[in-house]
């Protein structure tokens, strides 16, 4: 996402397309509509743009990497910290902040279903996006046939990594695949069971960082954990998967093609953000400037042109996933 998105200032804390609240704000909006206690996980560089974009809540609400672990051990530290403030039978929704949702409200009720499901049931419960389109960017839930009629639960079959569009045209023509969004919802005791049975070295994290008295204890602990993401350290060797499919619309927002399906766009789809911009023979293309200087865009189509002070991109937003290699270029 850069020149927007910078190590400095990531892309959760953007306020997308002229929204007057962030990614992360709006995260939290949706949060509250779940649950009286929310806690965020950040890394250490990141904590006071966090704390200064959530200002109504306390230092306790944050739980703070003092360097990036993985979210194997992100969602570790949040239970340990969360372990002995709240019911530990009590279903935890972990979230990322990072997710562009306009339907809030059919958003709590899938995550309220999810966790009546594992509260029921002791189970990991996951809640998957229905594919719309062969995506290749993205990991796939297989259903299993359904677990509970009345609040339409399913099983988990398997998972299956990023397909090539070929198999991702199969996975949606048969209605029986979703999105792997990264939504796990799960109590303190259920994940620990879960561990204890496929994962013992992250329970065994868990307890050491339960057993931390000070802040300088804490971070020697945590620094001496492996980098490993929850998915492939616990989630996909759990055998009794529950998944809830999303009864909300979603969108992960990896490039700036996305950017610009999440905007609004007038009629020859243009989407423009900022002044001093001018437009002449331009159809379907984003264009956003965030400096006082002047830009012209002439005869384009399929691009996207974003200004900040961190640096200029041109791009066929067929191409702006490549970014990422462009940055690379840069740096080195």
């Amino acid at each position: 996402m850069w020149p927007l998105s910078t190590p400095e200032y990531p892309k959760h804390l953007l306020k997308i397309n002229g929204d007057d609240k962030s990614l992360l704000q709006n995260t939290y909006e949706r949060a509250k509509k779940i649950s009286d206690a929310t806690y965020v996980i950040t890394e250490i560089g990141h904590a006071h743009h966090i704390k200064e974009q959530l200002p109504e809540l306390t230092d306790d609400n944050f739980v703070i990497e003092p360097a990036r672990r993985g979210t194997a051990s992100c969602i570790v530290a949040a239970l340990a910290h969360i372990n002995g403030r709240h019911d530990a039978d009590e279903p935890i929704v972990v979230l990322s902040a990072d997710h562009f949702i306009r339907d809030a409200e059919g958003f709590a009720h899938s995550f309220r279903v999810a966790s009546e499901a594992s509260a029921d049931t002791g189970r990991i419960v996951l809640v998957g996006v229905e594919p719309d389109h062969p995506a290749t960017g993205f990991g796939y839930i297989q259903k299993d046939g359904i677990f509970d009629e009345e609040l339409f639960v399913y099983n988990v079959h398997s998972f299956k990594e990023k397909p090539v569009h070929e198999v991702a045209q199969d996975y949606v023509r048969s209605g029986n695949y979703l999105w792997n969004c990264g939504y796990f919802v799960g109590s303190v005791n259920t994940f620990k069971s879960n561990m204890k049975e496929h994962a013992p070295v992250l329970l065994e994290n868990f307890e050491r960082l339960a057993a931390t008295e000070s802040r300088e204890d804490y971070e020697k602990v945590y620094l001496e954990f492996e980098n490993d993401a929850i998915d492939y350290a616990l989630i996909e060797k759990v055998s009794n998967l529950l998944v809830v499919p999303a009864s909300f619309d979603w969108m992960d927002l990896g490039s700036f093609a996305d950017i610009h399906k999440a905007a609004e766009s007038d009629e020859a789809g243009n989407s423009v953000h900022g002044e001093k911009v001018a437009l002449i023979d331009i159809e379907n293309s984003l264009i956003q400037n965030f400096e006082d200087k002047p830009v012209a865009v002439i005869g384009l189509d399929n691009i996207a042109v974003i200004n900040t002070p961190a640096g200029i991109l041109v791009t066929r937003k067929d191409l702006s996933q490549k970014v990422k290699d462009a940055v690379n270029q840069l740096q080195a």
